[in-house]
Formats: C-alpha cells, sequence, structure tokens
C-alpha cells in the first residue's frame, strides 16, 4: 500500500500527489467521491463508486436479467395506466 504525508492547505484543500493521480488515472477536472467512514476519509472517482454499486447489486441480480429494461416496463406500464384513467 503506498502512503504519502499531504498537508491540508487553504479553506480545506487537499493535493492529492501526482502518482497517486496517475495510478488511479485521475484528471483535473475528475469528479471524485468523498467518504467519510470512522475517523477516515476515503477519497475514489465517481466512475469507481458506480463500478462498486455494480458489484454490489450484481450479487443479487442474475446475469441475465436488466433492471434498466425492468425498470423501462414499468414506468411505460404506469404511463399506460395513466392514460387510461384520465
Amino acid at each position: 500500500m503506498q502512503t504519502a504525508r499531504v498537508r491540508l492547505g487553504k479553506g480545506g484543500r487537499l493535493v492529492i500527489p501526482a502518482d497517486f493521480r496517475k495510478a488511479l488515472g485521475l484528471r483535473e477536472g475528475d469528479e471524485l467521491v468523498v467518504q467519510l467512514s470512522g475517523d477516515e476519509l476515503r477519497v475514489f472517482a465517481v466512475r469507481r463508486a458506480i463500478r462498486y454499486a455494480q458489484e454490489i447489486v450484481g450479487q443479487y441480480v442474475a446475469a441475465h436479467r436488466s433492471l434498466a429494461d425492468e425498470l423501462i416496463r414499468e414506468r411505460r406500464q404506469e404511463a399506460a395506466d395513466e392514460s387510461v384513467d384520465s
């Protein structure tokens, strides 16, 4: 595990060392997620957060099942039901 000592700057700014940014594929302007876990601060790219969420959902949903398709079907059905009720 790599570690680095950094200093908290004005306005709470934290500089991520260049070799860490490179290893994570981070570029200026990338969106990050900051998570407080007990007395630790975790920082990761939004794309990693999405991958992590997909991994969690993947443990509970069969590989052949498309949650997006199911949601679209449900929304279309709800819209059709509303138009009949109107």
